[in-house]
């Protein structure tokens, strides 16, 4: 039984109630911790008395015991340990601590600051090489596709990159050779002109005309010979009778028809033309690429 100098608290975290003494609870003006659950509690705010107390009726007050729970643990002072010291202020310092070399230290955990914007960059980098990675096929489609279409166009216009890269014309004629195609000169009507043109009589032969002309390349890469176009008129300038001349028909025949007219070079025209059964005062001569 507790004597009437004996002095008690119950720690509020557990209910266990322990002996103390008055310097105990002064040492830390009365901050404890409990010997069984750690918690720190005011001793002396939590102090409590064992002592019966005599009731005038049933119903009337009760003693601090009612609030504790059916059984509680009795221990000594000795299980009672002081709160621990607060720690002392320090200056804020912003220059960095020394890692410490006391062995069994541990680095610190980085803060969630420093988590969150280490989780953000590899959430980043990983995004962007996903993204890279999503792309590949993407990046190799385009490039087929530039390919094939640039492979399409050379085809296409085969003729104009013959002539003005000539270093190529022997691997596109070996493509030709494969796919059925054929290298030709370049058809470039604005590049022909008629330097000078003449349409006379055959004074040995009745009903004969004989047509000269100079036709003129004035590109600096070979085009292909042109059609002729003849128009035969009469005295009003009204069309009597047109023809139309291939290069077979008007070039000699040592002429390099299939290399074109050379670059700024010339084809002289000779031809002979019936018109026996026509009266005609004038003529108007063209070239063009049917």
């Amino acid at each position: 039984m507790a004597t009437p100098d004996e002095k008690f608290t119950r720690c509020p975290s557990c209910s266990t109630v322990f002996r103390v003494t008055a310097p105990q609870l002064a040492l830390r003006d009365g901050q404890v911790r409990c010997g069984h659950c750690r918690a720190v509690f005011d001793g002396v705010a939590h102090l409590i008395s064992l002592a019966p107390s005599v009731r005038a009726e049933p119903d009337m007050g009760h003693d601090e015991l009612s609030a504790g729970p059916p059984t509680m643990t009795l221990r000594s002072s000795r299980a009672l340990q002081a709160a621990p010291a607060p720690a002392p202020l320090r200056e804020p310092s912003f220059a960095p601590e020394p890692a410490s070399s006391v062995p069994g230290d541990t680095v610190a955990a980085p803060t969630p600051a420093k988590q969150s914007v280490r989780q953000r960059f590899t959430w980043e980098r990983n995004k962007r090489t996903s993204t890279l990675a999503g792309r590949r096929p993407l990046v190799a489609a385009v490039a087929l596709l530039s390919l094939l279409l640039a492979g399409q166009a050379i085809f296409h216009f085969r003729d104009a990159v013959a002539a003005r890269w000539p270093s190529s014309k022997p691997l596109l004629t070996g493509v030709c050779e494969i796919a059925g195609c054929t290298i030709r000169p370049l058809r470039d009507v604005a590049g022909l002109a008629i330097d000078a043109s003449d349409l006379q009589a055959d004074p040995s032969h009745k009903g004969l005309l004989i047509l000269t002309a100079t036709i003129r390349n004035r590109a600096s890469v070979p085009l292909a010979f042109p059609y002729l176009e003849l128009t035969l008129t009469d005295s009003n300038d009204q069309v009597v009778v047109r023809r139309a001349l291939a290069p077979l028909e008007y070039a000699g025949g040592t002429t390099d028809i299939a290399g074109g007219v050379p670059a700024n070079g010339e084809v002289l025209v000779k031809l002979f033309i019936d018109a026996s059964t026509t009266s005609q005062a004038g003529y108007r001569l063209y070239v063009f690429y049917p």
